[in-house]
């Protein structure tokens, strides 16, 4: 099945614009009365009959419509950008195939990259949706500094990963879904030392996610495939 994006829905009629009318039309090739599967990215997914393709527009009666599959748990996700930005392209893909609602780039003290193309990350985060059959699009929040994030008030369940031979394995911190969980993945080189007695400071709980340390993008998959497991 292939599945298609779009905000552009009216009662029964969905229309294609764009990248989605190019991929739809020229790539895939689909013509006047095929059927197609849509998404608004909001939890529903339809199903529809292509009635008309013009330059600029592809018109789809909607034939039925219903709730997507969404994973059973609220996961968002602060991370370092990795110096390599295919690095940190690459965790955005997966990570959203797996299962995660929300992630906010974060600039540590030890950051090397602080900078982050957001209109690249958005398509990477909704080609990643379409190629797993999503109907829910995470939010990808604009960067924001170290402390200006774990200073934020949160209901979820705070976790710091860091890896110390003292901390608990992750799972060990995993609790109800209903609660969902606000991880933190520091940048390449680690968090310093104002940034750890800040998390202390701040009643975060710290984890490690293995016996191994591990790149900031495999931590991130790590964390994203620890929680999907455990719940899912």
């Amino acid at each position: 099945m292939n599945l298609f994006l779009t905000e552009e829905i009216d009662r029964d009629e969905a229309y294609l614009t764009g990248e989605e009318l190019n991929h739809c039309t020229r790539v895939m090739r689909y013509q006047t009365g095929d059927e197609i599967h849509l998404t608004d990215g909001k939890g529903h997914l339809f199903t529809g009959k292509i009635k008309s393709i013009s330059g600029k527009k592809c018109s789809i009666q909607i034939l039925d419509s219903k709730q997507g599959v969404k994973h059973p748990y609220h996961l968002h996700i602060g991370i370092a950008p990795t110096k390599n930005i295919s690095r940190f392209e690459w965790f955005l893909e997966k990570a959203v195939e797996i299962g995660v609602d929300e992630v906010t780039p974060i600039i540590c003290e030890h950051s090397e990259r602080k900078h982050i193309q957001s209109e690249r990350a958005i398509k990477i985060i909704r080609s990643a949706v379409k190629q797993s059959l999503k109907t829910h699009i995470p939010i990808l929040h604009g960067q924001i500094k170290f402390m200006d994030f774990i200073d934020q008030p949160s209901d979820l369940i705070k976790i710091a990963t860091h890896y110390d031979e003292t901390n608990v394995q992750m799972r060990m911190l995993l609790g109800p879904k209903e609660k969902g969980y606000l991880v933190v993945i520091g940048p390449e080189g680690d968090f310093s030392e104002k940034e750890l007695h800040a998390f202390k400071a701040n009643n975060w709980q710290f984890a490690n996610l293995g016996n191994y340390r591990l790149r900031t993008e495999t931590a991130g998959i790590a964390v994203v495939q620890t929680v999907s497991s455990f719940h899912w």
